[in-house]
């Protein structure tokens, strides 16, 4: 069985309030969620309107299959024109860890 775990700082774009900030954060945590089968959530910068951090995970009995769906997933985020994906933190852990 493996883990894996992807977090992401972002920097939003014209956002200017906490509301805003939910309707730009809010479909690409649905998206993740929807397309990839993943856990997903804003984990940080919850207080801060322009920043925010996104972090997911997924189990899989195949570690390729794994791989294969964080690469999607981490795709996806940057390809999203309303954010500026800052970094991206990925952690994988087996049986053996």
């Amino acid at each position: 069985m493996y883990v894996g775990t992807l977090s992401f700082d972002l920097l939003l774009g014209d956002v200017r309030s906490l509301k805003e900030k939910r309707s730009v954060v809010r479909p690409i945590v649905a998206e993740l969620q929807r397309k990839y089968a993943v856990s997903a959530a804003e984990v940080g910068g919850q207080d801060l309107y322009r920043r925010a951090e996104i972090g997911l995970a997924v189990v899989s009995g195949d570690a390729g299959h794994l791989t294969d769906v964080l690469d999607r997933c981490e795709r996806m985020v940057a390809a999203r024109p309303e954010v500026e994906l800052l970094s991206v933190r990925r952690r994988l852990h087996g049986d053996d860890d």
